[in-house]
Protein backbone atom coordinates (compact mmCIF):
# COMPACT_ATOMS: atom_id res chain seq x y z
CA UNK A 1 0.00 0.00 0.00
CA UNK A 2 1.34 3.33 -0.90
CA UNK A 3 -0.41 7.04 0.40
CA UNK A 4 0.21 10.24 1.24
CA UNK A 5 0.89 11.27 5.12
CA UNK A 6 2.15 14.35 7.05
CA UNK A 7 5.78 14.37 8.70
CA UNK A 8 5.91 17.58 10.99
CA UNK A 9 10.08 18.62 11.80
CA UNK A 10 10.54 20.45 14.85
CA UNK A 11 13.51 21.57 17.44
CA UNK A 12 13.67 19.91 20.22
CA UNK A 13 15.95 21.00 23.34
CA UNK A 14 18.32 18.15 24.21
CA UNK A 15 17.03 17.62 27.89
CA UNK A 16 14.98 14.74 29.60
CA UNK A 17 11.71 15.26 29.33
CA UNK A 18 11.66 17.28 26.30
CA UNK A 19 10.72 14.24 24.01
CA UNK A 20 7.87 12.81 26.26
CA UNK A 21 6.18 16.80 26.43
CA UNK A 22 6.13 16.71 22.34
CA UNK A 23 4.61 13.39 21.92
CA UNK A 24 2.12 14.34 24.38
CA UNK A 25 0.35 17.02 22.31
CA UNK A 26 -0.05 13.98 19.43
CA UNK A 27 -1.71 11.31 22.16
CA UNK A 28 -3.50 14.11 23.89
CA UNK A 29 -4.66 14.80 20.22
CA UNK A 30 -5.81 11.00 20.08
CA UNK A 31 -3.22 10.87 16.94
CA UNK A 32 -1.02 7.93 16.30
CA UNK A 33 2.62 8.46 15.04
CA UNK A 34 3.70 5.96 12.99
CA UNK A 35 7.07 7.42 12.42
CA UNK A 36 9.70 8.87 14.37
CA UNK A 37 13.39 9.56 13.87
CA UNK A 38 15.58 12.82 15.65
CA UNK A 39 19.13 14.02 14.90
CA UNK A 40 20.92 15.23 17.98
CA UNK A 41 23.46 17.96 18.06
CA UNK A 42 24.69 19.38 20.93
CA UNK A 43 21.97 21.24 23.13
CA UNK A 44 19.13 20.61 20.43
CA UNK A 45 17.58 18.24 18.41
CA UNK A 46 15.29 17.72 15.16
CA UNK A 47 12.62 15.43 15.24
CA UNK A 48 10.49 14.19 12.67
CA UNK A 49 7.09 12.59 13.58
CA UNK A 50 5.27 11.18 10.68
CA UNK A 51 1.45 11.08 11.23
CA UNK A 52 -1.51 8.95 9.80
CA UNK A 53 -4.26 11.50 10.31
CA UNK A 54 -6.69 13.39 7.87
CA UNK A 55 -6.42 16.70 9.94
CA UNK A 56 -3.20 18.63 10.42
CA UNK A 57 -1.57 19.02 13.29
CA UNK A 58 0.53 22.23 12.65
CA UNK A 59 -1.71 24.27 14.39
CA UNK A 60 -1.43 22.74 17.38
CA UNK A 61 2.06 22.66 17.51
CA UNK A 62 2.45 26.32 17.07
CA UNK A 63 0.00 27.12 19.86
CA UNK A 64 1.90 24.72 22.35
CA UNK A 65 5.40 26.94 21.05
CA UNK A 66 7.22 25.18 19.07
CA UNK A 67 7.67 26.13 15.57
CA UNK A 68 6.90 23.35 12.96
CA UNK A 69 7.55 22.17 9.38
CA UNK A 70 4.71 20.18 7.82
CA UNK A 71 5.36 18.08 4.62
CA UNK A 72 3.73 15.40 2.89
CA UNK A 73 5.53 12.19 2.78
CA UNK A 74 4.25 8.75 1.03
CA UNK A 75 4.25 5.89 3.47
CA UNK A 76 4.71 2.69 1.34
CA UNK A 77 4.05 -0.71 2.76
CA UNK A 78 6.66 -3.44 1.15
CA UNK A 79 7.25 -7.22 1.72
CA UNK A 80 10.58 -7.91 4.44
CA UNK A 81 12.78 -9.14 2.07
CA UNK A 82 16.26 -8.13 0.46
CA UNK A 83 15.93 -6.05 -2.68
CA UNK A 84 12.68 -4.28 -1.58
CA UNK A 85 14.09 -0.86 -0.70
CA UNK A 86 16.51 -0.96 -3.91
CA UNK A 87 13.34 -1.87 -6.30
CA UNK A 88 11.44 1.10 -5.08
CA UNK A 89 15.02 3.19 -5.31
CA UNK A 90 15.50 2.73 -8.79
CA UNK A 91 11.26 3.21 -9.46
CA UNK A 92 11.78 6.50 -8.11
CA UNK A 93 15.26 7.74 -9.60
CA UNK A 94 14.55 6.22 -13.03
CA UNK A 95 11.05 8.55 -13.02
CA UNK A 96 13.34 11.87 -11.88
CA UNK A 97 12.07 11.84 -8.46
CA UNK A 98 14.68 12.64 -5.64
CA UNK A 99 14.22 10.65 -2.20
CA UNK A 100 15.40 13.03 0.31
CA UNK A 101 14.34 11.12 3.67
CA UNK A 102 13.48 7.83 4.04
CA UNK A 103 12.82 5.93 7.30
CA UNK A 104 10.90 2.81 7.89
CA UNK A 105 11.08 -0.75 9.88
CA UNK A 106 9.67 -4.08 9.22
CA UNK A 107 6.95 -5.52 11.27
CA UNK A 108 9.13 -8.80 11.96
CA UNK A 109 8.16 -10.86 9.20
CA UNK A 110 6.36 -10.84 6.23
CA UNK A 111 6.31 -7.05 5.54
CA UNK A 112 7.21 -3.41 6.80
CA UNK A 113 6.65 0.19 6.15
CA UNK A 114 9.50 3.05 4.52
CA UNK A 115 8.65 6.98 5.08
CA UNK A 116 9.86 8.78 2.55
CA UNK A 117 10.40 12.62 1.77
CA UNK A 118 10.65 12.78 -2.03
CA UNK A 119 11.04 16.02 -4.55
CA UNK A 120 7.51 15.22 -5.60
CA UNK A 121 5.09 13.57 -4.13
CA UNK A 122 2.08 13.20 -6.23
CA UNK A 123 4.36 11.61 -8.85
CA UNK A 124 6.10 9.44 -6.96
CA UNK A 125 2.06 8.31 -5.20
CA UNK A 126 1.25 7.98 -9.23
CA UNK A 127 4.14 6.06 -10.48
CA UNK A 128 4.55 3.70 -7.49
CA UNK A 129 0.93 2.97 -7.17
CA UNK A 130 1.15 2.19 -10.52
CA UNK A 131 4.22 0.21 -10.40
CA UNK A 132 4.00 -1.81 -7.08
CA UNK A 133 0.37 -3.37 -7.86
CA UNK A 134 1.86 -4.98 -10.63
CA UNK A 135 4.69 -6.88 -8.18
Amino acid sequence: MVKLIRQYTVFLPNVPGALSKFVELFANEGINIIGIASEIRDDSGVVRVAVDADRKVSHILTGAGFTTIETSMLSVELPDKPGELLHLAKILGENNVNITTVYGTSFGGSSGRLLLNVSDPDKALEVLKATLKHN
